[in-house]
């Protein structure tokens, strides 16, 4: 079932099988993807528990490790029947490295950006993000799939300060971005950054006398142009003779400059006449591939939230505004926490998000909530979630884990930082403040239970609630609770808060929550503080801001590649 997308769309699932189902050809303007990088990196400090239960797919995309095995091997074989440039590069690749775990790697990626040069239009462009560990085999991968001809740029972005390395090597301090477009008529928007205060110092020395800053460039065309070698009487009664390459304008445009004011005249008569080049009406400094003006997310940025992979929303900015159009698709397959579609969402993209876990799509919605909450929200569709209480039951039958990640965002909770020894069996925790921002964090305990329960668990919810003097314990089943739970519960009296009294305990069940219920509690701000607040997006932008700096009128414009 191949759809088309006329709204914003996250996908929960393998982005293998989501693209295969659900993306149609063509339909794509731009693709960012943010893989896990084969660096062997641990990031199961994002959930409560990982005991080895969780499907493989979830544990590598958020390990970013992998291994040879049975699954991989199957993905191999699959890529290779098919034959191809794509075979053949898998094929050379086991050659090289043997069975281990880079191959196991690359099989997995290999069908994927097969996927995504089917999905992208014939005008659309992929940027592949990577690190060492993996980006030469995966340019040989994009090669075979793109074709070698259609290779755009090699982008360095400086991720990190400079840092002590106790190796033997370099420091490595960089990320890197290939760019590949599906045709040579892809979308691409030049980018600019503002000069520096020492260059605007010392290039822009003229001054107007309403002070506006200007430098003096040449009027001389960089070739010769026979048909532009006229004489030229300016408003000052000079008549001025071009350099032998003629002018780089027509008399028409060379009218208006001298009409503006825009020409800067020589002291000596005989000297080359000039145009004045305003500051104010300069771009900026044009962005080339060494991307070192982006700062990395630090461990105070307003922006962070807590994920480990997190991008800086400027970098994806960047992306978005150099090779999408306003009301263009953009799809990241790996979104993570996010910030593709809120770089998507600012600049007026539609955008498809897709991820396999539970917890990023829960951190997305509650990042979309936060950013845009002060406008008339974020319209998107949601598919892979249980909509209803058998899909809610056959989740918690194929991964319980995912099954508690998911009923902890249907109440905008986040994961435990604890395991089950130290909280008890308390698996999510959900903030909130009575008295506004500063004022003291109040906690909602939740525990989530997929199985049959008895009031035996609400006694120990009760007493972890007492014991860490949380305001509220929440316990959300999938079955009907007992009239001996809903008595435990009912015992614990309630808390008092400025909008009257909530039950101590209360417990929710799966199929309430679906319905539209929810916990019963003072009210939190749009977001909530379970996840860190997204920084609440005021006024989109087609472009960066840039101080002094006007839009190019070409702006979203198709432009041709230069070979």
């Amino acid at each position: 079932m191949i759809l088309g997308h006329d709204m914003n769309t996250l996908y929960y699932g393998d982005n293998l099988d989501v693209l295969r189902r659900y993306i149609k050809s063509d339909s794509v303007d731009l693709v960012y993807l943010d893989p896990p990088f084969q660096s062997g990196r641990d990031y199961s400090v994002l959930f409560a528990e990982q005991d080895g239960t969780k499907s493989a797919a979830q544990i590598q995309a958020f390990e970013d490790t992998w291994e040879w095995d049975e699954g991989s091997a199957a993905t191999f074989d699959e890529v290779v029947r098919n034959s191809g440039k794509v075979a053949n590069a898998l094929l050379a690749f086991r050659q090289i490295l043997g069975d281990n775990a880079l191959l196991a790697y690359l099989s997995m990626m290999a069908p994927r950006l097969v996927e995504l040069q089917r999905v992208l239009k014939s005008t659309g462009c992929l940027y592949l993000h990577c690190d060492p560990t993996a980006s030469h085999p995966l340019k040989m991968l994009l090669d075979a799939i793109f074709g070698a001809e259609r290779f755009v740029s090699e982008i360095i972005w400086k991720r990190t300060h400079s840092h002590g390395d106790p190796q033997r090597k370099y420091g490595a301090i960089t990320d890197t971005l290939f760019l590949y477009s599906k045709s040579d008529e892809y979308v691409f928007t030049p980018q600019y950054r503002p000069f520096s205060l020492d260059y605007v110092k010392d290039t822009f020395t003229g001054l107007d006398p309403d002070g506006r800053r200007w430098q003096s460039v040449t009027l001389r065309s960089p070739n010769p142009r026979i048909n532009l070698t006229y004489p030229y009487t300016a408003s000052n009664g000079i008549t001025y003779l071009p350099h032998p390459n003629g002018w780089s304008c027509d008399p028409t445009r060379m009218e208006t400059y001298d009409r503006e004011g825009r020409l800067h005249f020589p002291s000596n008569p005989t000297g080359a006449l000039r145009l004045k080049m305003y500051l104010d009406k300069s771009l900026g400094v044009k962005i080339q591939n060494l991307w070192d003006d982006i700062s990395p997310i630090s461990a105070n940025a307003q922006e962070r939230l807590g994920y480990p992979t997190q991008k800086p929303v400027a970098l994806l900015e960047r992306i978005i505004a150099a090779s999408s159009s306003k009301g263009d698709v953009v799809l990241d397959p790996f979104c993570g926490c996010g910030t593709t579609i809120e770089a998507a969402q600012r600049l007026q993209r539609g955008w498809i998000g897709i991820d396999i876990t539970h917890l990023a799509v829960g951190l997305i919605k509650s990042r979309l909530l936060g950013a845009f909450a002060s406008k008339s929200g974020v319209n998107y569709e949601v598919i892979g979630e249980p909509t209803d209480l058998a899909g809610a039951r056959q989740l918690a039958q194929d991964d319980r884990h995912q099954f508690e990640h998911w009923a902890l965002g249907l109440v905008g909770a986040r994961a435990s930082a604890h395991g089950k020894g130290a909280d008890k069996g308390i698996d999510g925790v959900l903030m909130f403040q009575e008295g506004g921002v500063g004022s003291d964090h109040k906690r909602a305990l939740i525990s989530v239970k997929s199985g049959h329960v008895h009031a035996n668990v609400v006694s120990e919810l009760r007493g972890v609630v007492e014991r860490e003097k949380a305001a509220l314990g929440v316990l959300i089943v999938l079955e009907e609770p007992t009239v001996p739970m809903r008595r435990e519960a009912a015992s614990a009296g309630f808390y008092d808060s400025p909008w009257g009294k909530h039950p101590r305990l209360q417990i929710l069940t799966i199929e309430g929550l679906l319905g539209g219920g929810g916990i019963d509690m003072p009210p939190i701000r749009p977001g909530g503080t379970t996840f860190k607040q997204a920084v609440r997006v005021e006024t989109p932008a087609e472009t960066l801001a840039l101080p002094g700096v006007d839009v190019p009128p070409s702006a979203g414009k198709k432009k041709k590649r230069r070979k």
